[in-house]
């Protein structure tokens, strides 16, 4: 999980992972089977035939990679957090702001639709206490939004951005992007459609970005003219 992830996984496996065409395709239908699956039914509910058996594969084939389902659970976890937040691993004071928080949101989107049952397994993890990742939310989780928060400060205390809580921020982008997974039958049901389109998806992004920059005293940034032949 962000820079947990390799260490996790190392946990996970069985045995050295030696990449492979097969063995990676096999690792990424596991991935994708168990994080369906793990949405739709919760953890104890899941089991590691259904996950072979959505992902196509024989269940002695999961068990190559993974010690265990809890093993399994936790790399799709892991796989999940990576997705949302790696982007600002590298963020420094140096960088620009408004580029840096507008593209977080437009990305955090982005999952959101197309990674929509990623995001309802967190959801139904940390609703359920967390009990498989509460260490990790307690040490590494911690120290990574200890330090991003850091960097909004400086930029505060520099004038390049408003004063405002860099937690509650940071907070403020998770929820409301994934919102739209989450929640999706309640947003899809007031807009009164059956699912969401591109045209959807960048009118959210626009709309978060626009009002979170904009609570920050930020413009949102112009798009990069296209490029002339």
């Amino acid at each position: 999980m962000t820079s947990s992830a390799s260490s996790r996984r190392n946990g996970a496996r069985r045995g050295p992972y030696k990449p492979g065409q097969i063995r990676d395709r096999n690792f990424q239908l596991i991935i994708d089977a168990a994080e369906y699956e793990f949405a739709r039914h919760g953890y104890h509910g899941t089991s590691t035939q259904k996950i072979a058996d959505r992902a196509g594969i024989a269940k002695a084939n999961i068990h190559y990679y993974f010690n265990s389902k809890s093993n399994l659970y936790l790399e799709v976890l892991d796989n999940i957090i990576s997705l949302w937040n790696d982007f600002l691993d590298d963020v420094s004071v140096e960088d620009d702001p408004a580029e840096v928080l507008d593209k977080f949101v437009r990305r955090k989107v982005a999952l959101s639709f197309s990674h929509p049952q990623a995001s309802r397994v967190f959801a139904v993890e940390i609703i359920q206490g967390a009990p498989h990742i509460k260490e990790y939310i307690r040490t590494r989780m911690r120290k990574w939004v200890t330090e991003k928060a850091g960097v909004l400060r400086q930029w505060s205390a520099e004038g390049r951005m408003a004063d405002i809580d860099p937690v509650h921020l940071i907070f403020l982008i998770w929820s409301s992007t994934q919102h739209y997974a989450d929640f999706e039958t309640q947003v899809l049901t007031i807009l009164n459609r059956k699912d969401f389109d591109a045209n959807t998806q960048r009118q959210v992004a626009d709309f978060l970005s626009a009002t979170i920059l904009r609570a920050c005293g930020l413009s949102t940034p112009a798009p990069l003219s296209p490029r002339t032949s």
